[in-house]
């Protein structure tokens, strides 16, 4: 594994690298995670592919120093441009990899930038489901409401255990949600890394079009017993773009970034859609 820095104006970004294929896989982490998520990759998928892991604002060594709480799809674009120029001899398409709320990073690179994508392989993905809580909290209006909300999560717990007791809330979703909210710590850190990563908002309409116009292949996969993000909500999506992906299902909960997982996930790179 190769450690590198980058810069974005005062902003320094760090990513990892492994591999020495011709093929150029961005691989992008889930909710607090690093870019050592993707290491077990390297052993199987390194001869083909140079996998290349960005770490996002507000997680492992990336320092963002930027005085706006926004960091643009498009200058992450430049850095992954920049960062494929500096690879001779590597092949010009990419191959993007991405996981829980690194799949709406993946989508939103694609949207911006389809012609060069030659694959999209998307595990547990966020982005094709917008959660209304989500969208409520970092939108204008209500993002001051959050910033408050997590300082002083007082009424959150207390309507998060009503909706337990009374099962309305998911147990699996309710134990999820009190990890994040139950620290002072942690819900800083949500609070900066949903507010920073606001502007990723794939428009999946526009995106099944780009896949089907270049006939990208797709391959979504999900655990069957993730409570996080189920499989359904793929499956629109998976529609929207026939016959240019597929969904598998994997005998796991939200973790699928495993080494037990690693056949599935490089036949999810390798093997053909139709």
């Amino acid at each position: 594994m190769a450690e590198h820095f980058i810069a974005l104006r005062s902003s320094s970004f760090h990513y990892s690298s492994w591999g020495v294929g011709s093929r150029i896989l961005f691989a992008f982490h889930g909710y607090g995670e690093t870019a050592a998520s993707f290491a077990f990759l390297a052993e199987t998928l390194g001869r083909d592919f140079t996998i290349i892991a960005i770490e996002m604002p507000f997680h492992g060594e990336t320092v963002w120093r930027e005085e706006a709480l926004f960091f643009d799809a498009h200058d992450l674009m430049a850095l992954m441009t920049e960062i494929a120029a500096g690879l001779p001899g590597r092949e010009k398409g990419w191959w993007l990899l991405g996981y829980s709320m690194g799949g709406r990073v993946a989508l939103q690179m694609l949207e911006l930038d389809f012609r060069r994508i030659e694959r999209l392989v998307l595990l547990a993905p966020d982005g094709l489901f917008v959660s209304p809580w989500y969208r409520f909290a970092v939108s204008a209006f209500a993002n001051g409401f959050f910033r408050w909300t997590m300082k002083k999560p007082g009424w959150l717990f207390l309507l998060m255990r009503t909706g337990n007791r009374l099962r309305i809330v998911n147990p699996s979703l309710f134990k999820f949600a009190v990890h994040y909210i139950d620290d002072d710590v942690v819900r800083q850190a949500l609070y900066l890394r949903w507010t920073v990563m606001r502007g990723f908002r794939p428009r999946l309409e526009r995106i099944a079009g780009h896949i089907r116009e270049r006939q990208i292949p797709v391959v979504l996969l999900y655990g069957s017993y993730d409570r996080v993000i189920p499989a359904q909500r793929g499956e629109p999506f998976l529609r929207s773009i026939t016959p240019y992906g597929r969904l598998e299902l994997l005998p796991a909960g939200h973790a699928l970034l495993q080494p037990k997982f690693m056949e599935v996930i490089a036949n999810a790179l390798y093997l053909p859609i139709i």
